[in-house]
């Protein structure tokens, strides 16, 4: 904790740290859960790279979400430093604006009730959408368009969790909720709230690279009558340009509602026989499309994907679409990728998704790893329920253990050849990453490729289907990230 302090005050008082680009501190947890698996060569690999590697390397493999949000308040100084001081390469910045229009950091723009203690305050409580109101019952809601950036800077970050709607005080409602497997251990005395453009001086500062997630308005838009969506997605772009970030340091995403919307009668246009008049959609440019199509940063643009009820004619419409739109990376949650199966020693093989996204030459980026409660699967610890375990649930047939996580990455990995992974605690991706030599940083500060080293190795067997994947990136420019 010494040295994270010593370098949070150099970062803060403006002083380069450049020791602070190379430390990279895995504590504990790797170790417990490559204990925690089951008996593989897998793990013997392991347990072989944990017993004999002595120092580890940032990987642009390992994306830090929300930071470092499993123990840390998510969107704060505090929570993107501890996630580059465990090796993360890409850190995030979920996207979303204030009443003055400036750019925050804030994984959802009406989230300031679970995120901050903003309902401490009496004077911007009043200001919330919807006030916190004492044993009333109604929960409230306090947006960043709800405040001046000003004011937004006032607040003190905090775990996002929050007491019963009906809580007798203010304080019961902010500070109760914390899961019991998360912490409030660093949420003192307060954490702060960084801009965009501070979130990008200081994940530069720290070695790191950028995925900024625009979120959608959760006001009506345009904003104030001009604001609108177009001026949203290029503000956000503007801000990495000013600051002087290179393109090929920036993977901008999006799913935002109205985007959503979009997409999916997209995706009916791209299916056989439709019977969906397609010309008016066919022409609106979501914000990903829109950066392809309107600026030097579209090259890594990241389509997230909410559409988890999709059938698999409706996906593989929608990656066509991507294609044919030149989006050239998709970025669904894990579960979505991989399903149980008896082809492997674990149980998890890659799904029809993952098949079609490779088909379509769409490189992928999944979440969230160490997001979900110790156990993984229903039933394996008192109450955790079906809720609890989303991120794990087409893979509940596969005798789960919390050391699958690796198991998972395997194949991910390996079978899929995804480019990266988001992690709640990114020491767990980036001890991964370290042992498997997936994205890590060169002395340039670049992520290795060690593809052609790769397929001379497996020269007797044929490249693997990730040693594919980035053969067919590569024929359409795309600059890899985990290879």
């Amino acid at each position: 904790m010494k040295i994270f302090q010593q370098q949070l005050t150099l970062l803060l008082a403006g002083v380069a740290a450049t020791a602070a680009e190379d430390i990279v501190s895995l504590g504990p947890r790797p170790y417990f859960l490559v204990d925690k698996m089951k008996p593989s060569s897998l793990k013997d690999k392991l347990e072989e790279c944990a017993a004999t590697k002595t120092s580890f390397a940032k990987s642009d493999f390992s994306i830090g979400h929300r930071g470092a949000a499993m123990q840390f308040p998510e969107h704060t100084v505090e929570s993107y430093t501890a996630g580059a001081l465990m090796g993360a390469g890409i850190l995030e910045c979920d996207v979303t604006f204030t009443k003055d229009l400036e750019l925050v950091c804030r994984h959802s723009q009406c989230d300031l009730h679970t995120t901050t203690d903003v309902v401490l305050r009496e004077d911007m409580n009043a200001k919330c959408t919807v006030p916190f109101v004492a044993g009333s019952g109604t929960a409230p809601q306090c947006c960043t368009s709800d405040f001046t950036l000003e004011e937004i800077k006032s607040m003190c970050g905090k775990m996002d969790s929050s007491g019963p709607a009906d809580a007798a005080t203010a304080e019961e409602y902010v500070y109760g909720g914390t899961a019991d497997w998360r912490t409030d251990l660093y949420q003192y005395p307060c954490p702060t709230i960084p801009t965009h453009k501070e979130s990008i001086e200081l994940i530069k500062s720290l070695g790191g690279k950028f995925t900024p997630e625009l979120k959608g308005a959760s006001v009506e838009m345009p904003f104030e009558g001009t604001f609108d969506q177009e001026a949203y997605a290029q503000k956000m772009i503007d801000e990495y340009i000013e600051l002087g970030i290179p393109p090929e340091d920036v993977w901008p995403q999006s799913f935002n509602s109205s985007d959503g919307m979009l997409l999916f009668y997209d995706r009916r246009c791209y299916m056989p026989f439709h019977d969906v008049a397609c010309s008016h959609v066919l022409s609106v440019d979501t914000s990903v499309i829109y950066w392809v199509k309107n600026t030097d940063y579209g090259a890594q643009a990241v389509a997230l994907d909410d559409q988890y009820e999709a059938t698999e004619e409706e996906f593989r419409a929608w990656h066509e679409m991507l294609q044919a739109e030149g989006v050239k990376i998709v970025a669904p949650p894990m579960w979505m990728l991989v399903e149980s199966g008896d082809s492997n020693e674990f149980g998890i093989v890659p799904s029809a998704y993952a098949n079609s996204a490779i088909e379509h030459n769409l490189g992928i980026i999944t979440w969230t790893l160490e997001r979900t409660p110790p156990g993984l699967a229903v039933g394996a610890k008192p109450g955790l329920a079906e809720g609890d375990i989303w991120y794990w649930s087409s893979t509940q047939e596969a005798g789960l253990t919390d050391g699958s996580k690796y198991e998972l990455l395997h194949v991910l990995s390996n079978d899929i050849g995804v480019l990266g992974v988001f992690a709640d605690w990114p020491a767990t991706v980036t001890f991964f990453a370290n042992c498997m030599e997936l994205g890590l940083r060169s002395a340039d500060g670049d992520a290795s490729d060690d593809s052609e080293e790769a397929a001379a190795s497996d020269s007797s067997s044929g490249s693997s289907r990730a040693l594919k994947l980035a053969s067919r990136l590569a024929s359409v420019g795309l600059r890899l990230v985990g290879f």
